[in-house]
């Protein structure tokens, strides 16, 4: 049996989840006992109650009008008085549980009876008929108390105030249990964003080994980023020294000769720049608030003061977002320069809401094929057949970088194809 239609009526969090799972038993439980004691005490009761008064009061009718009547009603604690001319029935208040019972016992019970009226839970109010004709009909009041069982509404308010003060010492308890997985969760979360949080495992021996495991996982993590960043800087730091002496070397050949020889110097310098940045990545600076519309158009600002056909389109919203400003400036300065330099021009939106900050860079070029975008955003992977007609070359590492910073925000780079242009969409969204 599947409950997949259920699911979007449930709580999504996880106190919610947990009140949820307090609060359904405590109320099932209480209206079946509330089902069964009603109908087990109460009802019968109040049936065993109202047939016990219905014979006294057949045994008051079956006297004639007298003295002897009036006598033997005052020992049965009955108060006679004639009828009124338009009896009232089904005079009842909201809270009497117990009155359609009482009402349908005394009709079985007393052929003559013409109406009954409980107007409040102190008295009952009946009008009869005797069966021998000629004869008045009689208003008979007596003790409410006489019908049925007394407050039956206590209850009900012992229930619901016992229930609820049960279910808050439980959610209390609960909620002590619950506090160390949402810290867990906050300090999962925020390294999946790049901020490291302290956090020391706590709560039951479950959700200790978990944290510890966080915690396992977090310090080798760390370590491999930071291994990964010196061995990239230690290798492209030692190669500048040879490219220099290369340079120097150079600079004593002909023209013809040295022309050629340069321009493989300068690509192999800028490879170098490209593995620093690679290995800079999500570590350059840390968190701050930022607000990534002037960012975005300092940078656009940048591009089209060195002559790239740059466009900002559109800057929705305001506020600030906590971000590396260094770090996304170099994910955004990668796709602008990516689509300047395998398309013609390049436009740049910025949509900030109160959920998310996109940021979508678009190009006229040839675009990326849709089973070639998961090995785009690889490391050292290049597309050149697909992007590159002879605009310079490159070792695949802008897309990468890019993506690794919007992870390290909490984000990720999505490619797509530019419904503006036609080339290829590049968006990094990120959570707030």
């Amino acid at each position: 049996m599947s409950f997949q239609w259920l699911k979007p009526y449930m709580p999504r969090g996880l106190y919610g989840r947990a009140a949820l799972i307090l609060v359904l038993p405590v109320v099932v439980v209480q209206l079946v006992v509330s089902v069964v004691f009603i109908q087990r005490h109460f009802e019968d009761v109040s049936i065993q109650m109202t047939r016990e008064v219905a014979r006294e009061i057949r045994l008051l009718m079956a006297q004639p009008p007298g003295p002897a009547r009036e006598a033997m009603a005052e020992a049965l604690e009955f108060s006679l008085a004639p009828a009124a001319p338009e009896p009232v029935d089904g005079a009842l208040v909201w809270y009497d549980l117990t009155a359609p019972i009482v009402r349908r016992a005394l009709y079985d019970a007393l052929p003559g009876l013409v109406a009954v009226a409980l107007p409040d839970t102190s008295q009952a109010i009946l009008t009869l008929r005797p069966e021998e004709g000629g004869q008045a009909a009689v208003e008979i009041t007596l003790r409410r108390a006489r019908l049925s069982a007394r407050n039956p509404h206590q209850l009900f308010v012992n229930m619901v105030f016992f229930g609820g003060l049960m279910t808050l010492i439980a959610f209390i308890y609960l909620r002590n249990q619950l506090r160390p997985i949402t810290r867990l969760a906050k300090a999962a979360q925020a390294f999946g964003r790049g901020r490291h949080v302290e956090y020391h495992p706590s709560g039951a021996q479950e959700v200790r080994a978990a944290g510890n495991a966080f915690l396992d996982m977090r310090a080798r993590i760390e370590r491999q980023i930071e291994q990964r960043t010196l061995m990239l800087s230690g290798v492209s730091h030692d190669l500048r020294t040879p490219l220099t002496r290369l340079k120097l070397g150079l600079s004593f050949l002909d023209d013809d000769e040295r022309e050629p020889l340069e321009r493989d110097v300068e690509d192999m310098q800028r490879m170098i720049d490209e593995f620093l940045s690679f290995a800079k990545g999500i570590a350059e600076g840390e968190a701050e608030p930022t607000d990534p519309i002037s960012l975005v158009r300092d940078l656009v600002d940048d591009h089209r003061r060195n002559g790239a056909p740059v466009t900002l389109i559109a800057a929705e919203g305001q506020g600030e977002v906590a971000l590396r400003p260094v770090a996304l400036r170099r994910a955004v300065d990668n796709l602008v320069s990516n689509a300047v330099r395998y398309g013609d021009r390049a436009e740049v939106s910025v949509t900030l809401s109160d959920k998310s900050l996109r940021i979508r860079v678009e190009d006229d070029g040839p675009g990326i094929p849709a089973d070639q975008r998961g090995d785009a955003i690889r490391p050292f992977t290049r597309l050149d057949s697909a992007r590159n007609q002879n605009r310079g070359s490159g070792v695949g590492l802008g897309l990468a970088i890019a993506a690794d910073i919007a992870r390290a925000h909490g984000g990720v780079l999505r490619l797509g194809v530019s419904d503006r242009l036609g080339g290829l969409r590049a968006d990094i969204v990120i959570a707030r």
